[in-house]
């Protein structure tokens, strides 16, 4: 995550088709706000997700990230860092190792690097964490490793897939408050995919629905909150 000029996020009139499904998205991620991505399992959040980060190629129309064209750039080109939900940190590589991908992927990392992913550990509640490995973590402590690894990286993007979806209700809590944390302080600007009613309420400023491939609803979240006339949307609020 970054102290940069947050840079908001466009796709328009982006066209795709994986397999028998065909997704259309046309939407806009406010700059500096956190965006909830939701809707029923299959419907394209992870797919939208996929395409703002460049893992997934559009047919037709462009992604924009603040004024630069990113639609033909390689993911690595683009000003994004992500978090899965499985955290993707190597089991035999220590948590410095670890992080310190995240600032260069051949691991040439310079005495002011090491600082940063000390701080960065700190940052997260893992000061002192350097030297140990992934499986000696409980899954609340790896979570926060893969914010640390954000952290380092110093991208105006944050992309989130359902992060903490694996994780039981307590520490669910903890890390969506750490992540609203670290946005007040790097303003910068979040994409979260998620299918929990309370975590959009907790977390979000603006959200998206997705049904079948496209987005039936993008509202701020006080608008969001109150529609109840999109289908599935109701049930979704409900939950």
């Amino acid at each position: 995550m970054t102290s940069n000029q947050p840079s908001g996020i466009r796709l328009q009139n982006v066209s795709l088709t994986l397999g028998t499904k065909n997704f259309r998205f046309d939407c806009e991620l406010p700059a500096g706000a956190i965006t909830a991505i939701t809707g029923p399992s299959g419907s394209g959040k992870s797919t939208l997700l996929n395409l703002i980060a460049g893992f997934e190629t559009s047919e037709s129309g462009r992604v924009i990230i603040g004024a630069t064209n990113v639609t033909a750039l390689h993911p690595s080109q683009r000003p994004v860092s992500l978090v899965f939900q499985d955290n993707n940190l190597f089991a035999h590589l220590d948590l410095a190792t670890n992080i310190g991908l995240g600032i260069h992927p051949s691991l040439k990392l310079s005495a002011p690097d090491g600082k940063r992913i000390s701080t960065a550990l700190e940052r997260v509640g893992l000061a002192g964490y350097e030297k140990r490995k992934p499986g000696t973590l409980s899954g609340g402590e790896r979570q926060r490793a893969a914010f640390a690894r954000a952290l380092v990286r110093e991208r105006p993007v944050l992309l989130l897939d359902e992060p903490f979806a694996a994780l039981d209700p307590g520490l669910r809590q903890s890390m969506a408050a750490l992540l609203l944390e670290l946005h007040r302080e790097t303003r910068n600007t979040v994409a979260i995919v998620t299918h929990d009613a309370g975590e959009l309420r907790q977390l979000a400023d603006h959200a998206l629905f997705i049904d079948h491939g496209e987005i039936t609803l993008q509202a701020e979240i006080a608008v969001f909150l109150m529609r109840r006339d999109v289908p599935g949307l109701t049930e979704f609020l409900d939950l």
